[in-house]
């Protein structure tokens, strides 16, 4: 196997199910927790895919883990000096096009390792009102209207039951339990997702970390 090659393999992989779903009252926003190298060993079950970035915005992401490690430290660090220069916090959408931009310009330069990130970006703005944008790994950005999974390997799983569940008025209380039920639908049945789940919500109130569990395997005895 040529060294290049054997580097892709082993490169470690977040998997992932990750999902933000817009509600009426605020953003749900989810993952599981379960990182994998070669898209089949597991190298860790307790890693949130759901991060806070700063006091208003949340992230989620799938792809490689060195990547996204490093995407967020720059962009978190790029907002802060742009508040300090301008007077004045970024806005949600200001937020993600940064992400937007810089998953552009790298996925677009010559390495033996390509960053491939899918993000989600959500917050509120200073003004109250609330955001989610999903953010492709080639770079392009949309803003999410109703719900979205990105390009996480558990997304297939979650979207068929999002379409059947979801509704316009839905709650944010409401979108948590349907959060938590979609990654333990994805955690079932893809390899790449599992081990736990996080949940955050954003609302006029703030933001919350409403879920936190870890998933444990129990053999039990056949009766």
């Amino acid at each position: 196997m040529e060294i290049n090659q054997e580097l892709k393999n082993s490169i470690l992989k977040t998997g992932t199910s990750i999902i933000g779903i817009i509600c009426k009252d605020g953003i749900v926003m989810a993952g599981d927790r379960q990182v994998t190298a070669g898209g089949s060993f597991i190298m860790d079950k307790n890693t949130p895919k759901i991060i806070q970035i700063n006091n208003y915005l949340i992230g989620g992401w799938t792809g490689g883990a060195a990547d996204i490690q490093m995407l967020k430290k720059i962009v978190a660090a790029e907002l802060r000096l742009k508040e300090l220069r301008t007077k004045s916090r970024p806005s949600v959408k200001e937020a993600a096009n940064l992400f937007a931009m810089i998953t552009y310009k790298n996925i677009r330069q010559f390495s033996t390792l390509p960053h491939i990130v899918g993000s989600l970006i959500g917050g509120f703005n200073e003004n109250g009102t609330f955001e989610l944008y999903t953010i492709e790994p080639a770079g392009g950005v949309k803003e999410v209207e109703e719900y979205d999974a990105n390009f996480g390997s558990g997304m297939p799983f979650m979207l068929g039951l999002l379409e059947k569940e979801y509704k316009k008025d839905i709650t944010v209380e409401q979108g948590v339990e349907l959060a938590v039920e979609a990654i333990q639908a994805a955690s079932q049945r893809d390899i790449g997702s599992g081990f736990g789940v996080d949940v955050f919500t954003i609302t006029s109130s703030g933001i919350n970390h409403v879920v936190d569990k870890k998933i444990q395997s129990i053999l039990e005895e056949k009766k």
